[in-house]
């Protein structure tokens, strides 16, 4: 009996019975691409006459792979076949190098003497070899709780997907933010805790790949602004120091990056834009408050802390050729002009005088050694004997009122 071509198929389609017996199954069981794949055949009965391999979910023309005629072991290609197939003698069909389009379903047909035909049915999964995938970031550095964190693992496989945290499972607390295929995490109002290094990894049975870690920043802060003395919390308190002696603050925070810093001595601002301020020869002039402000260029929030530093007791009368500073407590905060007078407040006695302005201009008593500063504090250079006696400050507010307050300077040899 000789079979010509695939018209046997279309003679006996009347015959068709599906065979339980008939199984198939690929072997390897989950190859990757570029492997050679048996589809392996098992519960084949009776005297055979042909086969027929189909690579589609129905038995059409379209579909058909290879014909088979078992007495001669001719092998007819279909229009599915691709190069890589060829049906061997107990039925099964070996394909080299498979590709991903192999994937699907494949029918076997077998025609018996009788002409009847049976068909068996498998499932042939190629898994590819997958390249490294990237993560994509809308930003990588966020502001705490005020942006959102879109990462997006692009890959061109339709694998599975996995996200890691600094090279551990992601936590359990972001991972719900994961869309449906996992390819997407989103977090709305980002936390500190969630910056670090992100990677995800694409895998399937036969292949994982993981991306390179796109590193995270989050800004917060600053928060718990401290001023702080040898390590010591001073914030809030009084520092007292003795006459002469030195003091370093410290400014600290909690912030992400480091904070700007500005220090302010009696509501005045420092030229002083670090971390830490030096207090050295401790005088009168230098009592009073300091605050430190720390102010996150990223964030645009502030916060500061503030100390009083005062001498620990009476100070020394200064000696001849030191520089004292005569310090004002408590002077008026809508201060128009104030003048330094050496003794009784009037004219022919005036050292100087304080302008709106912030200037200060020498008066008739005036000797070049003397300075004023915005606190109404006077300063007087290389001390002589002469020095010693009554200074009078007088002051006059943006209302009119006017003020004096003497005080005794005394110099010592």
């Amino acid at each position: 009996m000789a079979l010509a071509g695939c018209s046997w198929l279309l003679l006996s389609a009347t015959f068709l019975s599906v065979g339980a017996e008939i199984s198939i199954t690929p072997e390897p069981a989950q190859p990757a691409e570029g492997d050679n794949v048996t589809l392996a055949v098992h519960g084949l009965l009776g005297e055979l006459l042909a086969y027929n391999w189909y690579a589609g979910p129905t038995l059409s023309l379209t579909y058909l792979v290879a014909s088979y005629i078992i007495s001669t072991g001719d092998e007819i290609p279909g229009p599915a076949h691709t190069g890589r197939e060829a049906v061997r003698p107990d039925g099964g069909l070996d394909i080299q190098g498979v590709l991903p389009r192999h994937s699907g379903t494949y029918i076997l047909q077998t025609l018996n003497r009788q002409l009847q035909t049976e068909v068996g049915y498998g499932h042939l999964q190629v898994y590819e070899i997958l390249a490294q995938p990237v993560v994509m970031a809308n930003n990588t550095a966020l502001v705490e709780r005020r942006d959102t964190l879109h990462l997006m693992c692009s890959s061109p496989s339709p694998a599975e997907v996995r996200w890691f945290f600094n090279g551990e499972a992601l936590p359990i607390a972001i991972r719900l933010g994961q869309s449906p295929d996992g390819r997407v995490l989103t977090r709305h109002g980002v936390r500190r805790e969630e910056a670090g290094a992100y990677q995800c990894e694409v895998w399937n049975p036969v292949s994982v790949s993981r991306s390179e870690p796109i590193n995270l920043t989050v800004y917060f802060g600053p928060e718990r602004v401290a001023i702080l003395q040898d390590s010591t919390t001073r914030t809030g308190c009084t520092i007292k120091l003795d006459f002469n002696t030195s003091l370093t603050l410290w400014c600290v925070s909690q912030s992400c990056p480091e904070p700007e810093y500005m220090w302010v001595f009696n509501g005045r601002a420092l030229k002083n834009g670090r971390d830490h301020l030096n207090i050295s020869s401790m005088t009168a002039a230098q009592e009073g408050t300091y605050t430190c402000i720390a102010k996150n260029p990223k964030t645009l929030l502030s916060g500061s802390a503030s100390v009083v530093v005062k001498l620990s007791g009476e100070s020394p009368t200064p000696m001849e050729g030191q520089d004292v500073t005569l310090t004002v407590q408590g002077y008026p905060k809508d201060l128009l002009v104030y003048a330094w007078y050496r003794g009784p407040a009037s004219e022919p006695n005036r050292l100087l005088s304080q302008l709106p302005s912030g200037n200060w201009i020498a008066g008739p008593a005036h000797t070049g050694r003397e300075a004023a500063f915005a606190n109404c504090s006077l300063l007087v250079q290389k001390l002589n004997l002469t020095d010693a006696g009554r200074y009078t400050l007088k002051t006059i507010t943006l209302q009119g009122k006017t003020e004096t307050l003497d005080v005794e300077l005394q110099v010592a040899r």
